[in-house]
């Protein structure tokens, strides 16, 4: 088609609008009964409006507005019909039309990019001075014994705090939360504490392993459904922590454990458990030891994402954290559970901040749902832990998911988390890698940024609030290239 006329990209800018507020507006009406919070409503307009128009290649249009000085299209993720309007408005100019388009204002313009930090400072508190980017912080057990290290932490950019319900207890999380209170409060900040149920278990729990020496690929791994028993045909077994798991997997599925470090496929099922052969390893092998994560990235898992652990933990975060983390929630279903146990445990009290962690390919194909399920009653933001998701879709994809993530996040005005291995080198032995620099400065386009754990963390955040604050004077977000997203599809 030529497109050098701006009559026919008017025309065509025309039946873009109008497919984006006819599918958009047909999603809207399906979500309308999980939306109950009035202040989520435009954003859930706008995410609808963006999945529709997400569901076309404009790219060649994208390419002929471009001469004509309207390159707005790849920026419109949080203003989807102020962008759109703004263009048809030009080209009724260009092409002379007796057409008048509504011109949006600049309160339109910006509405979208307000809400968004409205939202992140509803569950991270206000920015640090210039820095728009929050630093979240996984605490160590130190945070609870030692104040003038809490202190350190806030003093070097600490916008909020993260403890880990898969360690300690009560005692142990008491102590730290008061801690970050005291050191927050002399310096006149907010510090909100999340606070990040575990989640099922899915990881080794009882092995039986060769001690001359490591898996290697060629060999084969017993997962039981039971606890292991010494069988001269297993070397290695393993029970797991969520033993129900085994029972969904069938043959030929992928099997990964301790992040992808050993890799293989079901090639039977017995009575006994799962047979897999290992396919991958690192040279010389990989040792196969307890507590190690076990995914199967093309098995979809009906997993109760909140178990009795969580529900126990669930008593203390209702009512001592600012925010809760949901480990594994794949499902809308999933955070409405959530939200009841929290009413029951909140009465009267305002709805609570939730982060849920996008870290399964069904987490991900369900992004959308999760989103206005959430969304629409409390307080939202979604977490990118890319461990887990790199082996659920594979590490060659993660760089593309996560854009998608952050670009549908950014059309809903939630904010959102940059997780994993952030500066880890720096943080655990103090010694950076270039790429984890190039890491930190790309985490600039999320609304927060966490750091785990570490010897070195004080000089860990020094080092990212000053990356942060000079990306910022750079760049806020990004422009896109607008190839089809065909991840959620099905939803529209």
């Amino acid at each position: 088609m030529e497109r050098n006329d701006p009559k026919t990209l008017l025309s065509e800018m025309r039946e873009v609008r109008r497919h984006v507020v006819d599918e958009g507006e047909a999603l809207l009406a399906r979500w309308q009964p999980m939306i109950r919070r009035e202040a989520f409503g435009a954003s859930a307009r706008n995410l609808a409006h963006y999945l529709a128009f997400r569901q076309l290649d404009l790219r060649p249009l994208q390419a002929a507005l471009a001469p004509w000085g309207l390159a707005s299209l790849s920026r419109k993720e949080g203003r989807v019909l102020p962008s759109l309007n703004s263009i048809i408005a030009n080209l009724e100019v260009f092409s002379r039309s007796n057409e008048e388009t509504e011109r949006p204002s600049v309160e339109d313009f910006q509405r979208g990019t307000e809400a968004l930090a409205e939202n992140t400072a509803a569950i991270f508190g206000p920015a640090l001075g210039d820095r728009r980017t929050r630093i979240l912080v996984t605490l160590s057990r130190r945070a609870g014994k030692d104040l003038d290290f809490v202190r350190g932490l806030v003093r070097a950019g600490m916008d909020a705090a993260r403890v880990n319900c898969a360690h300690d207890g009560p005692d142990v999380w008491s102590a730290m939360i008061a801690n970050v209170r005291q050191a927050a409060g002399e310096a006149d900040r907010a510090c909100p504490v999340l606070m990040d149920l575990q989640g099922p278990k899915i990881r080794t729990q009882t092995v039986l392993a060769r001690k001359d020496r490591n898996v290697q690929p060629g060999d084969r791994i017993l997962l039981t459904f039971g606890e292991p028993e010494e069988d001269e045909d297993y070397a290695f077994q393993a029970s797991c922590a969520t033993p129900s798991v085994f029972r969904q997997v069938g043959n030929g599925a992928t099997v990964s454990i301790k992040d992808g470090l050993i890799r293989g496929r079901v090639e039977a099922v017995e009575p006994e458990g799962l047979v897999v052969e290992v396919t991958r390893t690192p040279p010389g092998g990989q040792a196969f030891v307890e507590e190690k994560g076990i995914n199967f990235p093309d098995t979809e898992l009906d997993v109760l994402p909140l178990t009795d652990p969580d529900l126990d933990a669930l008593d203390f975060v209702a009512v001592n954290a600012d925010i809760v983390g949901y480990s594994f929630v794949q499902r809308p279903e999933d955070v409405a559970l959530l939200q009841r146990e929290l009413d029951k445990r909140r009465p009267g009290l305002p709805p609570m901040p939730i982060v849920a962690k996008i870290e399964t390919k069904l987490a991900f194909a369900n992004l959308p749902e999760l989103i206005v399920q959430a969304a629409g009653a409390n307080p939202f933001a979604v977490m990118i832990a890319r461990g887990d998701l790199a082996v659920e879709i594979g590490y060659e994809r993660l760089s593309e998911i996560q854009e998608e993530i952050l670009w549908l996040c950014e059309a809903a005005h939630v904010p959102v988390i940059w997780a994993t291995q952030v500066l880890e080198s720096l943080v655990k032995r103090g010694m950076p890698s270039r790429g984890e620099f190039t890491d930190a400065a790309m985490a600039e386009r999320a609304e927060c940024v966490m750091l785990n754990k570490g010897r070195y963390i004080e000089e860990g955040i020094t080092v990212l609030d000053n990356v942060l604050r000079r990306m910022e004077t750079h760049r806020i977000k990004r422009s896109a290239q607008l190839r089809p997203l065909a991840a959620w599809d099905a939803v529209i």
